[in-house]
């Protein structure tokens, strides 16, 4: 589980893996695992059964298609006891060196958007990273793919973006989040991305720190919360 807040307070979020016990194409409940896990003795069910009493919002990530309905279903019945935003995040187009598969753009939207209109989607691109050579941004035609998927949405989007992936596409980022006021950046890292300190300084001064969250390792996480003023 990840935690993550904006750059104007505390945690606001507690992010949670979620896919079909047996993996992709598997037929069993949703389960608390990430790839290449198949198997957890977590379940969403009692995962969520547990959450709904904390005061934290709540960010699913869906690794594929298989798992949103089911997964959804188990969500109505805890809905009326949520007091904190729910976002549904999916990778759903090809990113920067990204290599794993996408979930189907249209399939994902349906299910969440015909169950819960009111989400905030969390829409992104699979990436990667290297640290032996030079990684390209997120380009030109990664956002405008990605604006036009987004142009007819009703609710707020937030697009997860790679850490160490921005600096190199202020630009292009600038542009899409000029689209709409329901846009947002949630900014993520790998575990063994290299950035900086700097990089997330860079990021807050060229984005309406309203705007962006931040789901970051040690110890830059707390090494950023020191530089903007937040304990």
């Amino acid at each position: 589980f990840y935690l993550f807040f904006k750059s104007t307070g505390d945690v606001h979020m507690i992010e949670a893996d979620v896919l079909l016990r047996g993996g992709k194409g598997g037929n069993g409940e949703p389960i608390m695992a990430h790839p290449p896990e198949t198997d957890s003795d977590n379940t969403l069910q009692e995962w969520l059964k547990e959450i709904v009493s904390t005061n934290k919002g709540i960010k699913l990530d869906f690794k594929s298609l298989e798992a949103v309905r089911p997964s959804l279903q188990l969500l109505e019945h805890v809905k009326q006891q949520l007091r904190r935003p729910v976002w549904i995040n999916a990778d759903i187009l090809q990113g920067p060196n990204g290599r794993n598969s996408v979930v189907d753009a249209k399939g994902f939207l349906d299910a969440v958007i015909s169950s819960f209109p009111n989400v905030t989607l969390s829409l992104g691109w699979t990436t990667g990273w290297h640290p032996d050579k030079h990684n390209e941004g997120y380009d030109w035609m990664m956002v405008k793919e990605m604006a036009q998927i987004c142009s007819a949405l009703p609710q707020r989007v937030t697009f997860p973006v790679r850490a160490a992936l921005v600096r190199q596409s202020i630009s292009e980022l600038c542009w899409l989040m000029q689209q709409s006021d329901r846009y947002s950046l949630t900014v993520w890292t790998g575990k063994e991305d290299v950035y900086s300190v700097e990089d997330l300084l860079y990021i807050r001064e060229n984005f309406d720190k309203s705007r962006v969250y931040y789901d970051i390792f040690e110890p830059q996480n707390s090494e950023f919360r020191k530089a903007i003023g937040v304990e």
